[in-house]
């Protein structure tokens, strides 16, 4: 037990025992970290300055050790501390004959900055080619997309004219037939029994049958008229050439007029029964857009729905197939007074975990070479955060079903000079059926 009345001189010793040991522990830690960066740059080679450099703190931290384990008493360990003295005087002159390798040491900070810069242009140049890239991509699809929307525009636009004349001259067509079918049940009520040659020749034609079957006939092309008018009316909606401001529109009209894009691939096909959609819409305002371009969007959804369900019934009996047909389902409600929601579901197998964060990725596709670019979703995506500060979410369970969640602002945050008021009053509709 150490008196505090004791001179200093009494605790000099341990306290030059402690410093010694204190000063090789130092010593010891700057060798090994040297030592281990040598290690570990190995491969690139061994630079002898700083081998020697390790070796001057190893030699120093051996010296102070062995100093201190003599002041201990251990006096043998002296002559030790001496041979390691030695070394350390060796060493040094050694370090100091390499006096051409200073210049080198003394850039090794320059060199370590020249990294640190180096590494953040390489990271600069990654984020600036994923950028080029995504717009590549989206350079891509709006091209792709405005010469399709340009395609259906000219179609409709051609088809609208001959129709309208058709459909117009149905009425008058209606209307001269049912007199003419009247003139001749006039005649037959008052000339029972004509003339033979007019009596083979009503024979022949089957004149009742054709009495009976005209209204019918003309009722048919009357719909089928119609029916085009529809699908006319549809491709133009869907091909909405507003891409110059924000306009609001009716959400349900584009979905539509998406399905009728799509109705070729929904119907039946040899190997497969008719795609079931469902429709559920809820109540839905007016929601402020770049219409065509969310078109866009559901095109892309919907068509990788039908895909995936194509692809699961691909390793399914007909019978599986029959008795659990491919189903979509559409469902749109209003989430608050400014945000409404599009969700689109398939029981085409849902995504593998593995995949499900990399759908939005640009040119990260799952199908197979040549059906797919990989874009679709990505772009989907652009659209709706973007374009539009939405969000797109993605929910799976593997094995089962997908389903995508558009998320949309009913007004978006824009001056007024680019906004639109949509001509036509708004038309919700809550419904729940079978295409």
């Amino acid at each position: 037990m150490f008196s505090l009345s004791a001179p200093f001189s009494t605790y000099l010793p341990f306290l030059m025992i402690f410093e010694n040991f204190v000063i090789a522990g130092c010593y010891t830690m700057i060798a090994s970290g040297i030592t281990y960066g040598i290690w570990q740059n190995r491969k690139a080679g061994v630079n002898p300055v700083v081998v020697t450099i390790a070796l001057i703190f190893s030699s120093c931290a051996l010296g102070h050790g062995m100093h201190s384990f003599g002041m201990l008493g251990f006096g043998e360990w002296v002559r030790t501390q001496t041979i390691f003295d030695l070394l350390t005087v060796a060493v040094a002159i050694r370090f100091v004959t390499y006096y051409e390798s200073f210049g080198v040491l003394a850039q090794i900070g320059q060199i370590a900055a020249a990294n640190v810069e180096l590494e953040s242009e390489n990271l600069s140049l990654q984020e600036a080619l994923l950028k080029l890239k995504k717009a590549q991509s989206q350079l891509i699809q709006a091209e792709k997309m405005t010469s399709l929307g340009q395609m259906v525009a000219g179609i409709a636009h051609e088809i609208n004219n001959p129709v309208n004349f058709i459909h117009a001259n149905l009425k008058h067509v209606e209307a001269s037939i049912s007199e003419i079918l009247d003139m001749v049940a006039l005649y037959q009520t008052h000339y029972p029994q004509p003339v033979s040659e007019i009596e083979i020749a009503s024979e022949e034609m089957d004149i009742d049958f054709i009495q009976s079957d005209l209204p019918n006939m003309l009722a048919s092309m009357k719909m089928g008229t119609e029916r085009i008018r529809e699908i006319i009316l549809g491709l133009r909606n869907f091909s909405r050439k507003d891409e110059a401001a924000y306009k609001a529109v009716n959400i349900h009209d584009g979905i539509d007029s998406t399905l009728l894009i799509l109705q070729h691939r929904l119907k039946t096909k040899e190997d497969r029964p008719a795609i079931q959609v469902i429709r559920e819409y809820g109540n839905l305002p007016l929601v402020e857009c770049y219409a065509s371009q969310l078109n866009q969007v559901f095109l892309n959804l919907l068509a990788n729905a039908i895909d995936a369900i194509e692809e699961a019934n691909a390793s399914r009996t007909q019978e599986e197939i029959e008795d659990s047909p491919g189903q979509i389902t559409i469902r749109t409600r209003s989430l608050n007074e400014n945000c409404v929601s599009i969700e689109i579901s398939d029981n085409g197998g849902g995504i593998p975990d593995n995949i499900k964060n990399l759908v939005f990725d640009p040119f990260f596709t799952s199908k197979a070479v040549g059906k797919g670019t990989g874009l679709g979703l990505s772009i989907s995506y652009q659209i709706v955060t973007d374009r539009h500060n939405g969000q797109l979410e993605c929910h799976s369970i593997p094995d089962k079903t997908t389903d995508f969640i558009v998320k949309i602002p009913v007004v978006q945050d824009v001056a007024d000079g680019v906004r639109e008021v949509a001509e036509s009053a708004l038309r919700t509709s809550t419904l729940s059926k079978q295409i």
